[in-house]
């Protein structure tokens, strides 16, 4: 018997070591662990912490109810108190608005009657602590202080899940606010309509960055409603409808049978019909698609494996991963249904359309890493500006909920198209798309006019010309691209020779590229490069001549050749880097943040810069700077990026870096190679295959380059092309700590 136990118990610790095993490959294999939602939060990163799916239409979040630069997603980690949990939000942009329909739990009967000018005055906000807060990828949890109720959200593509859990015996009550607004919008029109005992549903109608938003929405509980209070520009109402500017609801529901009262909530831009038939069916709870949402972002996040002994590195990493991934949102309805800027409602056939492309940002780094990760998406994404461009006869700038904003410079969902078009994308017109481009870049909106006549914007014509003009090159150089695909040669020629027009602003004397005027002679005097004045006169966006001045990325040999030769163009590129980070000016951009010299890393004009280094003969000083940026402008705290997230374009540039390739052209096809950071990162392609990075010897002192193999052939260039990824394969570099000249270098 004695034997017989010893057998049993051996067979116990034996089973339980294999349990414990594969437990911890399930852990190593779970990619969302590493995911800290929390990264970018604070700071300048304007991120949320809420749930959402890859691309998701809904981002269920909480909202603290403050108005400023630093609560542009609604949500600032630095905070306390939480207003309530909307269903859209924006990730890291510097503008805010969206935050819409509004749900928050409470335990008594609140005075929604009084007029609120400011959150201090909102009956049912709450504290909180960040003790009692949770986020993963899809999922959300706070413990509300005031009303003692936990907080859990979780979303499927369309429809978003909400758990409240109460203290027992406590009153159950649920507000909805559709008058709720922070930064920029504001309510014009809402309704609230109780349709039956577990029913809600109602619309709001706002006006903000995006100009004509309307938002139709249902939710369904899993109670009876006991009792409903509905108001209208702070007046109860009589009846099952409230309509007015502000519409609230207090809704009531029995506590008898159990402590957890469950929501569902969909929406759509067309009607309440449409959020209906986008709210999931019966057979969805709270727990399953909890469940379910992990393992979508599991499979986005599996699309990259990196191998480290570095904690922190893997967290920084699939967060980058995991921002990348939460925008553009879906925006058209399960039907293919959604609606344009004019109100004309459109159906979307074999394809979803994508909104809140902040393309001045993301058509750098962020659209390129889609089309690795989310090809299907890319092509949707160039598919829904297609369909902007039937509406307008132009491209889209900015699109906030198809609504365009004209935020910020040039017309880059050009770049994002070609990008697509070279790289064998598939699934849109591109006949279509290259006469949307052309007309684009010939009409004459947006200082076009200026830059038709004098081949540059004059600064004393538009503000911001030195910008816009640069990126106005760039748009007619990827024009060009995809002209010579077609067979344009004339267009190819004519948009090839308007792509120069970089050269017309660079000053040799300076090294700067500077605002001439309208005689073609005179610049802008007196010249700072180091003065930024924030989107009003000045010849800058966002910026000073020290950023701006290197945004030449289509030609950048010739570029150099401006400068005299490599030598002053390098001597000129570190001083960059190693200059006083002093900037000049009463009214200074914000924007300019993550300064290394006067480079700035916390906004997008200076992402593409160290990389330049390769171009001109000193790869290494490009593996230098590379790694002392993955290095110091990125971390795991909620401070953790150096400026605005921008819709992923702040994590794309960290996902590419880190594996030690960058789109320095976007649009070219290309990768500049850097320094990488991981031991090894295997990126699984499309069809089975898979491109794999090896760095020998990495560490903290080896980030130079040694040495280089393309699948056991000696590499020995700066430059990898979108075709060789995709054959697969294995890229080994040699790694350590002093510089090797000689490595892809010409002599």
């Amino acid at each position: 018997m004695k034997k017989f136990t010893l057998l049993v118990l051996f067979v116990i610790l034996v089973t339980s070591c294999k349990i414990n095993v594969n437990k911890n490959n399930q852990q190593d294999n779970f990619f969302t662990n590493h995911v800290n939602p929390f990264i970018g939060t604070g700071g300048h990163g304007h991120t949320y912490p809420g749930a959402t799916v890859p691309f998701g239409m809904l981002q269920v979040s909480p909202d603290n109810g403050i108005s400023s630069w630093d609560w542009c997603s609604g949500y600032h980690y630095s905070d306390s108190i939480v207003a309530g949990f909307s269903h859209l939000h924006l990730s890291g942009t510097g503008i805010g608005d969206l935050a819409d329909i509004l749900f928050m739990p409470t335990n008594k009967k609140l005075d929604l009657t009084t007029k609120t000018t400011s959150r201090d005055q909102l009956p049912y906000k709450s504290k909180y602590s960040h003790v009692n807060e949770k986020a993963t990828p899809g999922s959300y949890q706070v413990f509300l202080e005031d009303p003692k109720i936990n907080v859990e959200l979780t979303s499927s593509q369309r429809t978003a899940f909400h758990k409240y859990t109460f203290a027992k015996n406590d009153k159950q009550s649920v507000v909805i606010d559709l008058g709720f607004a922070i930064n920029w919008d504001k309510a014009l029109k809402t309704s609230i309509t109780v349709e039956d005992q577990f029913t809600i549903s109602g619309y709001r109608y706002s006006m903000g960055w995006a100009k004509n938003q309307k938002v139709f929405f249902v939710a369904k509980f899993s109670k009876p409603i006991t009792e409903s209070v509905l108001l209208a520009n702070k007046q109860i109402v009589i009846g099952k409808t409230a309509e007015g500017e502000n519409t609230a609801a207090q809704l009531f529901f029995d506590a008898n049978n159990t402590q957890e009262l469950f929501v569902k909530v969909a929406l759509s831009s067309v009607s309440v019909a449409n959020a209906k038939g986008n709210l999931d069916g019966e057979g969805s709870n709270f727990e399953k698609t909890k469940t379910k949402a992990a393992n979508i972002w599991n499979a986005a996040l599996n699309k990259i494996e990196v191998e480290t002994p570095v904690d922190s590195l893997k967290t920084i990493f699939y967060t980058a991963m995991f921002h990348t991934q939460v925008a553009p949102v879906a925006y058209s309805d399960k039907n293919g249904q959604f609606r344009r800027e004019d109100d004309q409602i459109v159906t979307a056939k074999d394809y979803t359309a994508y909104s809140t492309l902040s393309l001045w940002d993301t058509f750098r780094a962020e659209n390129p890493l889609l089309t690795l990760l989310a090809p299907k998406q890319t092509s949707d994404i160039v598919n829904s500006m297609l369909a902007y461009y039937d509406t307008k006869k132009i491209l889209p700038v900015w699109t906030l909920y198809a609504n365009e904003t004209n935020t910020m410079t040039g017309y880059h969902s050009i770049p994002v198209i070609v990008d697509a078009y070279q790289k064998g994308i598939k699934g849109f017109d591109a006949e279509k798309a290259y006469q949307a481009m052309k007309a684009t870049m010939m009409q004459d909106e947006r200082g076009l006019n200026f830059y038709k006549k004098y081949g540059y914007i004059p600064y004393n014509l538009l503000d911001e010309s030195v910008t816009i003009t640069l990126e106005y090159a760039y748009d007619d150089w990827c024009v060009a691209q995809m002209a010579k695909a077609l067979g344009k040669t004339e267009d190819y020629q004519f948009f090839l020779n308007r792509s120069k027009a970089y050269q017309y602003l660079f000053d040799p004397k300076t090294g700067f590229m500077r605002g001439k005027s309208e005689d073609g002679k005179s610049w802008n005097e007196p010249f700072d490069p180091k003065h930024s004045n924030h989107r009003e006169h000045t010849d800058y966006t966002e910026g000073n001549a020290w950023q701006h001045s290197w945004f030449v990325p289509h030609n950048v040999d010739n570029f150099i050749a401006l400068h005299g030769s490599n030598e002053v163009f390098t001597k000129r590129l570190e001083q960059l880097f190693t200059e006083s980070s002093e900037i000049t000016g009463s009214n200074v951009s914000a924007d300019i943040s993550g300064l290394i010299g006067q480079y700035a890393h916390g906004n997008e004009p200076s992402h593409h810069i160290a990389y330049m280094f390769n171009h001109a003969n000193q790869p290494w000083r490009t593996q230098y700077w590379v790694r002392h940026i993955l290095d110091t402008q990125y971390n795991t705290t909620p401070n953790g990026l150096s400026g605005n997230e921008d819709c992923g374009q702040m994590s794309a540039w960290y996902v590419f870096s880190s594996m030690g390739l960058y789109p320095m052209n976007p649009a070219s096809g290309e990768y500049e190679i850097g320094s990488p950071i991981f031991e090894k990162a295997k990126i699984n392609l499309e069809g089975g295959k898979s491109f794999v990075i090896e760095a020998e010897n990495v560490s903290d002192k080896n980030f130079y380059i040694q040495s280089a193999t393309l699948n056991g052939v000696p590499f020995n260039t700066t430059v990898i092309t979108h075709q060789q990824i995709l054959q697969g394969g294995i890229l080994h570099f040699v790694m350590g700590a002093e510089p090797n000249k000689n490595w892809a270098t010409k002599h």
